[in-house]
Protein backbone atom coordinates (compact mmCIF):
# COMPACT_ATOMS: atom_id res chain seq x y z
CA UNK A 1 0.00 0.00 0.00
CA UNK A 2 3.03 2.26 0.14
CA UNK A 3 2.37 3.73 -3.32
CA UNK A 4 -1.39 4.12 -2.89
CA UNK A 5 -2.41 7.81 -2.74
CA UNK A 6 -3.90 8.90 0.56
CA UNK A 7 -6.73 11.33 -0.17
CA UNK A 8 -7.79 12.34 3.38
CA UNK A 9 -5.61 13.99 6.00
CA UNK A 10 -6.19 14.78 9.67
CA UNK A 11 -4.08 17.26 11.62
CA UNK A 12 -4.42 16.69 15.34
CA UNK A 13 -4.09 19.63 17.68
CA UNK A 14 -3.78 19.98 21.45
CA UNK A 15 -5.09 16.84 23.12
CA UNK A 16 -5.35 14.74 19.95
CA UNK A 17 -2.03 13.08 19.23
CA UNK A 18 -3.28 9.85 17.65
CA UNK A 19 -6.34 8.54 15.82
CA UNK A 20 -8.34 5.71 17.27
CA UNK A 21 -9.52 2.86 15.03
CA UNK A 22 -6.82 3.04 12.35
CA UNK A 23 -5.88 -0.33 10.90
CA UNK A 24 -3.08 -1.34 8.51
CA UNK A 25 -0.97 1.42 10.02
CA UNK A 26 2.47 2.50 8.94
CA UNK A 27 4.62 5.43 10.03
CA UNK A 28 6.29 7.54 7.38
CA UNK A 29 9.17 9.83 8.24
CA UNK A 30 8.85 12.58 5.65
CA UNK A 31 11.33 15.10 4.25
CA UNK A 32 10.22 18.25 2.43
CA UNK A 33 11.90 21.23 0.72
CA UNK A 34 10.87 23.24 3.79
CA UNK A 35 12.34 20.93 6.41
CA UNK A 36 10.83 18.21 8.56
CA UNK A 37 7.17 18.13 9.59
CA UNK A 38 6.13 18.08 13.23
CA UNK A 39 6.29 14.30 13.47
CA UNK A 40 6.17 11.19 11.34
CA UNK A 41 2.90 10.82 9.41
CA UNK A 42 0.80 7.84 10.44
CA UNK A 43 -1.04 6.31 7.48
CA UNK A 44 -3.83 3.81 8.06
CA UNK A 45 -7.32 2.75 7.09
CA UNK A 46 -10.45 4.10 8.78
CA UNK A 47 -14.06 3.72 7.65
CA UNK A 48 -12.93 2.26 4.33
CA UNK A 49 -10.53 5.07 3.45
CA UNK A 50 -6.78 5.53 3.62
CA UNK A 51 -6.08 8.38 6.02
CA UNK A 52 -2.91 10.30 6.93
CA UNK A 53 -2.65 11.60 10.49
CA UNK A 54 -0.14 14.19 11.68
CA UNK A 55 0.18 15.58 15.22
CA UNK A 56 0.62 19.34 14.75
CA UNK A 57 2.64 19.81 17.92
CA UNK A 58 4.37 16.43 17.71
CA UNK A 59 3.47 13.51 19.93
CA UNK A 60 3.97 14.60 23.51
CA UNK A 61 3.26 18.23 22.52
CA UNK A 62 6.87 19.32 22.02
CA UNK A 63 6.37 22.20 19.55
CA UNK A 64 5.00 25.67 20.32
CA UNK A 65 2.43 27.21 17.95
CA UNK A 66 4.99 29.64 16.52
CA UNK A 67 7.53 26.84 16.09
CA UNK A 68 5.28 24.52 14.06
CA UNK A 69 6.66 24.03 10.56
CA UNK A 70 3.31 24.57 8.87
CA UNK A 71 4.79 24.51 5.36
CA UNK A 72 6.46 21.15 5.96
CA UNK A 73 3.29 19.69 7.49
CA UNK A 74 1.06 20.65 4.57
CA UNK A 75 3.73 19.71 2.01
CA UNK A 76 4.16 16.27 3.58
CA UNK A 77 0.42 15.59 3.37
CA UNK A 78 0.25 16.92 -0.20
CA UNK A 79 3.11 14.66 -1.27
CA UNK A 80 1.15 11.63 -0.03
CA UNK A 81 -1.77 12.61 -2.28
CA UNK A 82 -3.95 14.23 0.37
CA UNK A 83 -6.74 16.35 -1.12
CA UNK A 84 -8.90 17.04 1.95
CA UNK A 85 -7.71 18.05 5.41
CA UNK A 86 -9.67 18.06 8.65
CA UNK A 87 -7.80 20.06 11.29
CA UNK A 88 -8.58 19.68 14.98
CA UNK A 89 -7.93 22.72 17.17
CA UNK A 90 -8.58 23.93 20.69
CA UNK A 91 -10.06 27.41 20.91
CA UNK A 92 -11.38 29.97 23.33
CA UNK A 93 -14.85 31.45 23.06
CA UNK A 94 -15.27 35.19 22.61
CA UNK A 95 -19.08 34.99 22.68
CA UNK A 96 -21.54 34.25 25.50
CA UNK A 97 -23.49 31.74 23.41
CA UNK A 98 -20.43 29.65 22.48
CA UNK A 99 -19.86 27.40 25.47
CA UNK A 100 -16.90 25.25 26.55
CA UNK A 101 -17.40 21.67 25.40
CA UNK A 102 -19.09 22.76 22.17
CA UNK A 103 -17.63 22.74 18.66
CA UNK A 104 -17.37 25.55 16.11
CA UNK A 105 -16.82 24.94 12.41
CA UNK A 106 -15.61 28.42 11.45
CA UNK A 107 -16.23 29.99 8.06
CA UNK A 108 -13.90 32.98 8.46
CA UNK A 109 -10.33 33.51 9.63
CA UNK A 110 -8.42 36.54 10.94
CA UNK A 111 -4.63 36.24 10.96
CA UNK A 112 -3.15 38.18 13.89
CA UNK A 113 0.20 36.37 13.90
CA UNK A 114 3.47 38.20 13.34
CA UNK A 115 6.34 35.86 12.51
CA UNK A 116 5.20 32.82 10.52
CA UNK A 117 6.00 31.70 6.99
CA UNK A 118 2.62 31.91 5.33
CA UNK A 119 3.33 30.88 1.70
CA UNK A 120 5.21 28.27 -0.29
CA UNK A 121 6.14 30.90 -2.86
CA UNK A 122 8.68 33.70 -3.10
CA UNK A 123 12.33 33.74 -4.12
CA UNK A 124 11.42 34.43 -7.73
CA UNK A 125 7.85 33.14 -8.03
CA UNK A 126 4.96 35.35 -6.94
CA UNK A 127 1.49 33.92 -6.40
CA UNK A 128 -1.61 35.79 -5.20
CA UNK A 129 -4.02 33.15 -3.90
CA UNK A 130 -7.68 33.92 -3.22
CA UNK A 131 -8.78 33.30 0.38
CA UNK A 132 -11.96 35.36 0.70
CA UNK A 133 -13.53 32.17 2.03
CA UNK A 134 -10.58 30.42 3.68
CA UNK A 135 -12.38 27.20 4.62
CA UNK A 136 -13.89 24.71 2.17
CA UNK A 137 -17.64 25.13 2.54
CA UNK A 138 -18.41 21.58 1.34
CA UNK A 139 -15.94 19.92 3.71
CA UNK A 140 -17.01 22.17 6.58
CA UNK A 141 -20.63 21.13 6.11
CA UNK A 142 -19.67 17.43 6.13
CA UNK A 143 -17.67 17.81 9.35
CA UNK A 144 -20.43 19.85 11.02
CA UNK A 145 -22.94 17.13 10.14
CA UNK A 146 -20.59 14.51 11.58
CA UNK A 147 -20.23 16.37 14.90
CA UNK A 148 -24.00 16.74 15.15
CA UNK A 149 -24.58 13.07 14.32
CA UNK A 150 -22.06 12.14 17.01
CA UNK A 151 -24.12 13.92 19.66
CA UNK A 152 -22.10 17.13 19.89
CA UNK A 153 -23.34 20.70 19.93
CA UNK A 154 -21.99 22.34 16.80
CA UNK A 155 -22.03 25.96 15.66
CA UNK A 156 -21.84 26.40 11.89
CA UNK A 157 -19.82 29.49 11.04
CA UNK A 158 -17.88 32.06 12.99
CA UNK A 159 -14.71 34.10 12.69
CA UNK A 160 -11.59 32.45 14.11
CA UNK A 161 -8.73 34.77 15.10
CA UNK A 162 -5.24 33.27 15.25
CA UNK A 163 -2.86 34.92 17.71
CA UNK A 164 0.87 34.30 17.93
CA UNK A 165 1.05 32.79 21.40
CA UNK A 166 2.32 30.91 23.26
CA UNK A 167 0.94 33.20 25.95
CA UNK A 168 -2.78 33.66 26.40
CA UNK A 169 -4.45 37.04 25.79
CA UNK A 170 -4.53 40.03 28.09
CA UNK A 171 -8.00 41.20 29.09
CA UNK A 172 -7.49 44.29 26.92
CA UNK A 173 -6.70 42.15 23.89
CA UNK A 174 -9.60 39.80 24.52
CA UNK A 175 -12.08 42.68 24.78
CA UNK A 176 -10.64 44.21 21.61
CA UNK A 177 -11.03 40.96 19.67
CA UNK A 178 -14.68 40.84 20.70
CA UNK A 179 -15.14 44.43 19.50
CA UNK A 180 -13.57 43.47 16.17
CA UNK A 181 -16.27 40.84 15.66
CA UNK A 182 -14.18 37.73 16.38
CA UNK A 183 -16.02 34.66 17.70
CA UNK A 184 -13.29 32.21 18.71
CA UNK A 185 -9.56 32.45 19.34
CA UNK A 186 -6.66 30.04 18.86
CA UNK A 187 -2.99 29.85 17.92
CA UNK A 188 -2.60 27.51 14.92
CA UNK A 189 -5.17 27.92 12.14
CA UNK A 190 -3.05 30.60 10.44
CA UNK A 191 -1.12 30.00 8.26
CA UNK A 192 -2.27 26.36 8.06
CA UNK A 193 -5.48 27.18 6.20
CA UNK A 194 -3.72 29.48 3.72
CA UNK A 195 -1.01 26.92 2.93
CA UNK A 196 -3.67 24.26 2.39
CA UNK A 197 -5.34 26.58 -0.13
CA UNK A 198 -2.01 27.07 -1.96
CA UNK A 199 -1.68 23.28 -2.02
CA UNK A 200 -5.19 23.08 -3.56
CA UNK A 201 -6.50 21.09 -0.62
CA UNK A 202 -9.96 21.29 0.87
CA UNK A 203 -9.46 22.43 4.47
CA UNK A 204 -11.76 22.78 7.44
CA UNK A 205 -11.29 23.17 11.18
CA UNK A 206 -13.12 21.33 13.94
CA UNK A 207 -12.57 23.85 16.74
CA UNK A 208 -13.27 22.56 20.25
CA UNK A 209 -14.13 25.31 22.74
CA UNK A 210 -12.19 24.89 25.97
CA UNK A 211 -12.71 28.22 27.76
CA UNK A 212 -13.93 31.83 27.57
CA UNK A 213 -10.46 33.27 27.02
CA UNK A 214 -10.11 36.06 29.64
CA UNK A 215 -12.93 38.50 28.81
CA UNK A 216 -15.77 36.85 30.76
CA UNK A 217 -16.53 38.56 34.08
CA UNK A 218 -17.99 35.49 35.84
CA UNK A 219 -15.84 32.69 34.40
CA UNK A 220 -12.30 31.72 35.31
CA UNK A 221 -9.62 32.94 32.89
CA UNK A 222 -8.22 30.36 30.50
CA UNK A 223 -5.62 28.00 31.96
CA UNK A 224 -3.76 24.95 30.70
CA UNK A 225 -5.43 22.82 33.38
CA UNK A 226 -8.96 23.79 32.29
CA UNK A 227 -8.06 23.52 28.61
CA UNK A 228 -6.76 19.96 28.95
CA UNK A 229 -9.71 18.85 31.07
CA UNK A 230 -12.23 20.02 28.47
CA UNK A 231 -10.21 18.51 25.63
CA UNK A 232 -10.07 15.17 27.41
CA UNK A 233 -13.85 15.20 27.73
CA UNK A 234 -14.22 16.03 24.04
CA UNK A 235 -11.79 13.42 22.71
CA UNK A 236 -14.53 10.80 22.28
CA UNK A 237 -16.65 13.29 20.32
CA UNK A 238 -13.74 14.27 18.07
CA UNK A 239 -12.83 10.65 17.30
CA UNK A 240 -16.40 9.65 16.49
CA UNK A 241 -16.99 12.74 14.35
CA UNK A 242 -13.81 12.03 12.41
CA UNK A 243 -14.93 8.46 11.76
CA UNK A 244 -18.31 9.60 10.45
CA UNK A 245 -16.86 12.39 8.31
CA UNK A 246 -14.18 10.13 6.79
CA UNK A 247 -16.76 7.46 5.97
CA UNK A 248 -18.74 10.05 4.01
CA UNK A 249 -15.65 11.45 2.30
CA UNK A 250 -14.74 7.93 1.18
CA UNK A 251 -18.05 7.74 -0.68
CA UNK A 252 -18.18 11.21 -2.22
CA UNK A 253 -16.10 12.98 -4.86
CA UNK A 254 -14.90 16.55 -4.40
CA UNK A 255 -17.36 18.99 -5.94
CA UNK A 256 -15.75 22.30 -4.91
CA UNK A 257 -13.18 24.55 -6.53
CA UNK A 258 -10.36 23.93 -4.04
CA UNK A 259 -8.58 21.56 -6.42
CA UNK A 260 -7.89 24.37 -8.91
CA UNK A 261 -7.19 27.22 -6.46
CA UNK A 262 -3.77 27.95 -8.03
CA UNK A 263 -5.09 28.36 -11.56
CA UNK A 264 -4.18 31.82 -12.92
CA UNK A 265 -2.57 32.93 -9.64
CA UNK A 266 1.08 32.89 -10.73
CA UNK A 267 1.86 36.47 -11.74
CA UNK A 268 5.59 36.10 -12.42
CA UNK A 269 6.65 35.82 -16.06
CA UNK A 270 7.30 32.11 -16.46
CA UNK A 271 10.67 32.33 -18.22
CA UNK A 272 12.03 34.50 -15.40
CA UNK A 273 11.40 31.89 -12.70
CA UNK A 274 14.61 30.00 -11.83
CA UNK A 275 14.42 26.42 -13.08
CA UNK A 276 15.51 25.05 -9.72
CA UNK A 277 12.62 26.90 -8.07
CA UNK A 278 10.15 25.46 -10.58
CA UNK A 279 11.54 22.01 -9.85
CA UNK A 280 11.15 22.54 -6.11
CA UNK A 281 7.54 23.70 -6.53
CA UNK A 282 6.57 21.07 -9.10
CA UNK A 283 4.32 19.34 -6.56
CA UNK A 284 2.15 22.47 -6.63
CA UNK A 285 2.76 23.97 -10.08
CA UNK A 286 3.56 20.89 -12.15
CA UNK A 287 0.09 20.51 -13.63
CA UNK A 288 0.17 24.16 -14.77
CA UNK A 289 3.56 23.97 -16.51
CA UNK A 290 2.41 22.32 -19.74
Amino acid sequence: MADEPVRIGVIGGSGLYHMRGLTEMEERRMATPFGAPSDSVVVGTLAGARVAFLARHGRGHRIMPSEVNYRANIWALKSLGVEQVIAISACGSLREHLHPGEVVIPDQLFDHTKKREATFFGGGAVVHIGVADPFCQRLSSIVADAVEESGGTVHRGGCFITIEGPRFSTKGESVAYRAWGMDIIGMTTSPEAFLAREAEMCYTCMAHITDYDVWHATEEPVSVEALLATLAANTELAQEALRRAIARLAREERSCGCGSALANTLITQRDLIPSELLDRLSLLLGKYQA
